[in-house]
């Protein structure tokens, strides 16, 4: 197939990309800037325009595309680059699909932070959306993909361990130094998924004929203390001393801390399981020691 990318600079986008092509599919590149090789489009989701034939030769589209969610303070402005890199991205792709057009599948980028904090609650693709920015940011993302004339997939995803960055790589090393510790009393519960699974699960649905929301997560979704013993003992450290809330409120502000870092979500893959996909990655210290 030839599939169109948008995000595919990102962490989970590069290890798409590489899978993608890995087993023979053309991957187009969609970036911001003037093209710099043959697999590169230009597109400008501001204007909500692709150059070129934009998405005419195509055959699914994955847009992945948006700022980090925990990079920086959650100013206004900043609340209001999250929302729009993710909205205006997924508009500028619904706006270029044909409803008899040659692309037929649309996988749209989107978040367990849907649920909001639903303490410990199991959460299935059926549950209810939370409350919060997180959660209704997350809403306007899915809803402004579900305009798309053709099967459309909502991607909410977890977190994602990937020794080459993300969460994990931000963390560890801190933990390395043997400072690490759990966020608040660390009863939140933390989905995760291995970014091999993850891209396995995206080229399950891909290639399948699956619409709406599916968690993309592992089976068994861990509390933050758990997650934070794993990654622990993965690097030989003791992990003791909890993380200054205070400190953390101060370096990221109030709102990022309680909605990204404190909330729980017990997300678990039942559309995942129903479609017929098999984790290979399903306990956490071994994957966390597979990785660091």
């Amino acid at each position: 197939m030839r599939i169109a990318i948008g995000g595919s600079s990102g962490l989970i986008g590069t290890a798409l990309t590489a899978a993608l092509t890995g087993r023979g599919d053309e991957v187009v590149r969609l970036v911001r800037r003037a093209p710099a090789a043959p697999e590169e489009r230009e597109w400008d989701p501001g204007r909500g325009a692709i150059s070129g034939p934009g998405l005419d030769d195509v055959d699914a589209v994955v847009n992945l595309a948006g700022a980090g969610i925990a990079d920086k303070r959650w100013s206004e402005r900043r609340k209001a680059l999250l929302l729009s890199s993710r909205v205006d991205t997924t508009r500028t792709v619904v706006a270029a699909l044909r409803p008899q057009g040659r692309c037929r599948t649309f996988l749209s980028g989107s978040a367990v932070g849907y649920y909001g904090d639903a303490g410990d609650q199991e959460l299935t693709e059926a549950s209810p959306r939370g409350q919060g920015f997180l959660a209704e940011l997350v809403e306007q993302w899915e809803l402004a993909a579900l305009r798309a004339p053709v099967r459309t997939v909502l991607l909410r995803t977890g977190l994602v361990l990937s020794a080459d960055g993300g969460l994990l790589g931000r963390l560890s090393p801190v933990y390395r130094l043997g400072a690490g510790g759990r966020i608040g009393d660390g009863q939140q519960y933390m989905p995760w998924i291995s970014m091999a699974d993850q891209v396995r699960a995206v080229l399950h649905l891909l290639d399948g004929d699956a619409e709406g929301p599916v968690n993309l997560v592992g089976p068994r979704p861990v509390r933050n203390v758990e997650l934070t013993r794993a990654l622990a003992a993965a690097v030989h450290r003791p992990a003791v001393v909890p993380t200054p809330l205070p400190a953390l409120q101060l370096l990221l502000g109030p709102q990022l801390v309680t909605e990204a870092l404190l909330a729980s979500q017990r997300a678990l893959p039942a559309r995942l399981v129903e479609l017929g996909f098999t984790h290979r990655d399903t306990d956490l210290a071994q994957t966390l020691a597979a990785l660091l």
